[in-house]
Formats: C-alpha cells, structure tokens, sequence
C-alpha cells in the first residue's frame, strides 16, 4: 500500500524537497518533451481563448528553465510528433481529454520507450472516462452522487436537478446544470456531441466543491495536498468560462476548505483508496462534493491535473512548503525513476540518421 503524507508531515516534506534539489543538481540539460497542442475540444478551447500568460504550458515552460532542463513544446497534430518525441529523455504531457489524458499517448510512450510524466494506460483510461470511473468507484465503496447513463431514445427525467456530462474532457466543456424538464433533451444532445457517446446524467448535490492534489514524491510517498474549496462568484456552478477566467475577472474563489472532521476523514479515505485502487502515479487531482452535513461525494478525478501558476494544484502545493519548480522536479524523478522497459520491443527508427536511445535514463 502507499504511503501517504499529508501537510502535517513537515519533517519527510523537508526531506523529499532535500533530495529533489540534489536530484535536480545532476540532471542539468535534461531534454524534456513539453506535449501540448489542440488536440481535444478542451485544448483547443484553451488554446483559442486562454491568455498565454495563464496557460499551463507557459507555467511548465518557466519551471524547466528554472531547473535547467532544455525543453521543445511538442505538438500532437503535427506530422513529425513521433519521430521528435524518440529524441527526448522524458515526456511531460499538458494534454487534456481524448488523446491525451486517456491513456492513448500513454500506450504511444510506452511503445516507444520514453519515459513520462504521470500515470500509466490503464489509471489514465479510467480516470478519463467519467462513466467507466463511476463505476470503478462503486466497486471501491467510494460515494459518489446518484448517476444514470443516457445512450440515445426516451428521456427518463427523475424530477429533480442534474448535472449533464459528456463522458471524456474537463474543464466543464460541454457540461450543463440542468433544472427543468424542458431542457433535457438539449443539454443531453450538446453533452453527446457529433460521435453521439454516451451520457453522464448526474444527480445535482447542493455543497461546496472541493479540491484535493496528490504528488508522488522520492521514495514512493504521496502526499496529499490540504482540502481546497473552490466556488464560482458569478456563476450557478464551476463552468468552463469561469475556469478560463478569459478576462481575469477572479469569478472563483480558492480557500483552505473549512471542513469537520468527520468530512476531512472521509476525503482523506477517499483519495488514498482512488489512488491505489484505479493505479494512479505521478500526480492527480480529486475532485468533491461537501454538503452542509459534512457528507462527501467524489465527482471525478484528474490524472493530468493542470499547472498554471494559479491552478488549484499549484496552490495546494504551496500549502506544504513545494514551489512550482519543487512540483514539476517531483514529476520528473517519478517517471524517471520508474524501472526500465524490460519487454523486448525495437528501438523505433524513422530514419537512417535517428540516434540509437537507451531502454531508460541513467539514474
């Protein structure tokens, strides 16, 4: 099982941050692969209308010339991707959604043998899909709120508020709080999109959203980040022009959740138990309900979680002493420390002129 650490742990957070500055001394002109472009609907939303200042790539580009790496952007939907990709040490991926938070660019690295950030196939396929991570939360005993699946045909309306959701992305992209009947059939066919996936019908839980990170840190412990509350001023609820926060309005507050113990236990189980139940590594992000009875509903969880300088993550991490820089490091050493490739796969050759590369990265 993991070892957890949590704020209150400030001898082994010293010494974490100790040995991830000493890591960071022989790993100067570490080349990185920065992956980010407009691949999913939410990329390209965030590409098209997030100021390059808040975006999370500009934030990852400042944290590696702060530890010395030598770094390349590397866009998904350019033809050379793959064969720019071979030629780097590691890979840290700013994609979110289909194609690059679900586990696909995670089998692509695997094949190919370059280590990455975060985790693997299987915890990313299953954090990304919103229903199948419903389910998977049922099977671990985690509370989550009342939910159904709408594929097509008859709308079956429960007589009470729900959250629409498409089943793969973030940012609330495409998402809708629906309250009346009337309204369904609308919000179900925007959540649906053109592939016509299915549906995530989500009961509406009356709560505060909080927050909660996890970072894998040296040695295999995990710590997990104080609870944060984060409500929209401006809005009925988290939606995806207040996360973009186009016009730095500051529509959302971030505080240091407020909860009793019984609700900061029950998050505390709930985190661990995702963690090692669904495989995940690196870092995540694990997002709740919190009613006034302290009751506390997982809503879904974030393998890729984002890494603005203001991002909830970051914020969180600065609660336990780790500056941005400190976050990225820890990113880096865990895919880096992970044991080498050990199946027998060629080392991929897209022309005479490509370097042969190691199976892993010295440590």
């Amino acid at each position: 099982m993991t070892h957890f650490l949590t704020s209150s742990s400030k001898s082994a957070m010293q010494e974490a941050t100790a040995t991830l500055r000493g890591w960071q001394r022989d790993r100067q002109g570490l080349k990185v692969a920065l992956v980010y472009g407009p691949v999913s609907a939410e990329d390209r939303l965030y590409h098209s209308k997030c100021p390059v200042e808040q975006r999370s790539v500009t934030a990852l580009g400042e944290a590696l010339d702060e530890i010395g790496a030598r770094w390349t952007v590397l866009d998904p939907t350019q033809p050379d991707f793959i064969a720019e990709l071979v030629s780097y040490d590691v890979a840290l991926s700013n994609l979110h959604g289909p194609y690059g938070e679900d586990g696909r660019l995670q089998g692509l690295l695997d094949y190919l043998r370059v280590p990455y950030c975060g985790s693997g196939v299987a915890a990313s396929a299953v954090a990304a899909d919103k229903i199948l991570c419903k389910r998977i939360m049922l099977t671990l005993g985690v509370p989550t709120p009342g939910w159904r699946v709408w594929s097509g045909g008859p709308v079956n309306w429960g007589s009470r508020a729900v959250m629409v959701k498409p089943p793969f992305g973030g940012s609330s992209v495409g998402m809708s709080f629906v309250r009346d009947a009337v309204d369904l059939p609308r919000a179900l066919t925007e959540a649906a999109g053109e592939s016509g996936h299915e549906v995530l019908v989500e009961d509406y839980v009356i709560g505060t959203p909080v927050t909660v990170g996890l970072l894998e840190l040296p040695g295999g412990a995990v710590v997990a980040f104080p609870p944060l509350a984060t409500e929209a001023t401006e809005a009925e609820y988290y939606d995806a022009d207040t996360k973009l926060d186009v016009d730095s309005k500051g529509a959302v507050t971030v505080r240091v959740a407020e909860l009793e113990p019984v609700a900061l236990n029950r998050i505390t189980r709930d985190v661990r138990t995702l963690w090692d139940g669904i495989g995940l590594r690196g870092s995540a992000r694990i997002d709740f309900i919190v009613t006034e009875d302290g009751d506390a509903y997982v809503l879904e969880v974030n393998s890729t979680p984002g890494m603005s300088r203001d991002s909830n993550f970051a914020v969180g991490a600065a609660m336990v002493g780790l500056t941005h820089s400190d976050v990225v490091l820890a990113m880096l050493h865990e895919a880096l420390a992970r044991p080498p490739y050990d199946v027998p796969l060629p080392t991929p050759v897209f022309s005479s002129t490509t370097a042969t590369r190691e199976a892993a990265v010295s440590l």
